[in-house]
């Protein structure tokens, strides 16, 4: 008996032993877990939130999607990117690059087989990639899980005007993942990830435009990692030969589109072209009349202050930031800069709880891609986002009851139009415009003169493109719409809540065409097939 009981007791010693470890082991389990879950459902709630934001919006009234539509329509037609302009009289023969055609041919290929939903499904999608890609350059520095997701989602509401149906999507994901890139590679001193920026900009070239801001942001980190060999309070794990090396690979990149380097060419221009930021809305600096505005200068403010906090030489953080407002404070739609620069500037720079780290593993991505995705086909289906409803705001905000009536009666350009709804009628009314929003073409003189005219401003009669003119047409409370009632050369033909239709009183100057100009295909191959 005694030796049986020896024999026992120690197994029996180790079971009541190891039982409470057990039980502890399986309670930390069952807390991760919960952790676990609870973290998947606050992402996947991230996720959405922008989702909701494009839902809740009438992306449909986009003044500029319906040119970018025709154009990716062309493309499709015709297996080549134009090379000259044939949807205004004004830009009729001129070099005209559609810089954004690939997303061109993604929105027209949606609109085909979605309708007005496409729009929709196109924003939606960009904007959860990009509060995916923010995420992942956010918690990549900040260690706090709770504090990276309140940052993501401040960045997300300061980004919510933006989500539109426009090629200017991919330029802020796209940014987002090229500062992702720079941050960690300047901490680590990995070279192989910057290997995928050359890649990153070819596509970008032709996407958007404005993978110019992408390569400046390039080039600040080729700048810090020169000054590193002569100043010593700069800090950078970046060679200036590797990094010189693919920052020549990415200026390099870009030629590989359509239109080669001549794409530089346009960038120049629209860089330079000044005027537009004086007379076009959306280009014009923040007017400080929404909660948005001011959240940029809150970022602002942080930012510096968080560089000031750290009391070290923070090149790349330094120059980034006065990039960023120098771009942003020149004009609101690239306020984004300054979001995305002084998020990562945050991120990097405060000090979050070390221990609330994100505890997720890469089997709950899925989880947090499926719950988003349910979520926002509950909402759409809640809000009825459907193409029966979207046609239906799209009229309260567009003349298309008026582009009705137009095509209807069979009346005839040469059209003079208002220069907000020239990129609906260039879809809409297959008729070359006077102007649309391609500032680029149009150039600062034509625009000032055709939003002059639309001003009832002196000498409005004497606008040649409105002497040529065989039909106008305006919004209702447009002063010209007034000043053309009393004229005895046009008499109106159609008006409604939203638009006013003119139809000139005798026939147009002879010699004016009044049909469509044909565009150029590549090297020339598509000269003289007609558009319309």
């Amino acid at each position: 008996m005694t030796m049986e009981s020896s024999e026992i007791g120690p197994d029996m010693n180790r079971e009541k032993g190891d039982a409470p470890l057990a039980v502890a082991g399986g309670r930390a389990k069952a807390s991760l877990r919960s952790i676990q879950w609870a973290q998947a459902l606050i992402l996947a709630a991230l996720f959405f939130a922008p989702a909701m934001v494009c839902l809740r919006l009438v992306l449909v009234d986009d003044l500029d999607i319906w040119w970018h539509l025709r154009t990716g329509e062309w493309i499709w037609q015709h297996g080549a990117v134009p090379w000259t302009d044939g949807f205004s009289s004004f830009g009729a023969g001129k070099f005209w690059a559609a810089y954004s055609w690939l997303f061109e041919l993604i929105v027209y290929a949606l609109f085909q087989h979605l309708g007005l939903i496409g729009l929709m499904v196109y924003s939606v999608s960009m904007a959860v990639l990009i509060a995916m890609a923010v995420y992942r350059l956010i918690g990549r520095l900040q260690a706090d899980f709770s504090f990276a997701v309140l940052l993501t989602a401040l960045i997300c509401i300061a980004l919510g005007h933006f989500y539109t149906p426009r090629p200017w999507l991919f330029t802020i994901l796209f940014f987002a993942l090229e500062l992702d890139i720079l941050m960690q590679a300047r901490r680590s001193g990995k070279i192989r990830k910057l290997l995928w920026l050359p890649l990153l900009f070819a596509l970008w070239a032709n996407l958007h435009i404005q993978f110019i801001d992408g390569l400046a942001v390039l080039g600040i980190a080729v700048a810090e990692s020169i000054a590193a060999r002569w100043l010593s309070g700069v800090e950078t794990r970046l060679r200036a030969s590797w990094l010189g090396g693919i920052f020549l690979a990415c200026i390099l990149a870009p030629l590989a589109n359509p239109y080669g380097w001549r794409i530089y060419l346009v960038a120049k221009d629209l860089a330079t072209q000044s005027g537009v930021l004086n007379s076009v809305s959306e280009m014009a600096a923040m007017g400080f009349r929404s909660f948005d505005d001011w959240l940029v200068v809150l970022f602002a403010l942080a930012a510096v202050a968080t560089l000031a906090w750290a009391r070290r030489m923070a090149f790349f953080e330094m120059l980034l930031l006065a990039f960023a407002v120098y771009v942003s404070f020149k004009s609101q739609r690239d306020t984004w800069v300054l979001i995305l620069a002084a998020g990562a500037i945050l991120a990097r720079g405060l000090k979050g709880d070390k221990e609330n780290q994100p505890r997720l593993t890469a089997g709950f991505a899925p989880l947090v891609v499926m719950i988003a995705g349910v979520a926002v086909s509950v909402a759409s289906w809640g809000l009825q986002v459907n193409n029966a409803h979207l046609q239906k705001k799209m009229a309260e905000n567009l003349p298309v009851r008026a582009v009705e009536v137009m095509k209807e009666k069979g009346w005839s350009g040469p059209l003079y139009n208002d220069y907000n709804w020239g990129g609906y009628l260039i879809w809409a009314l297959r008729m070359p415009v006077s102007i649309d929003g391609r500032a680029a073409l149009h150039g600062d003189q034509q625009i000032y003169r055709a939003m002059a005219t639309c001003g009832g401003q002196p000498e409005w009669s004497s606008d040649p493109d409105l002497k040529k003119a065989g039909l106008v047409i305006m919004p209702l409370k447009a002063p010209l719409t007034q000043l053309l009632r009393m004229d005895t050369e046009f008499e109106l033909g159609y008006e409604d809540k939203l638009a006013a239709v003119f139809v000139r009183r005798k026939a147009a100057t002879p010699g004016v065409a009044d049909s469509g100009y044909a565009l150029t295909g590549n090297r020339g191959q598509l000269a003289g097939i007609a558009l319309y």
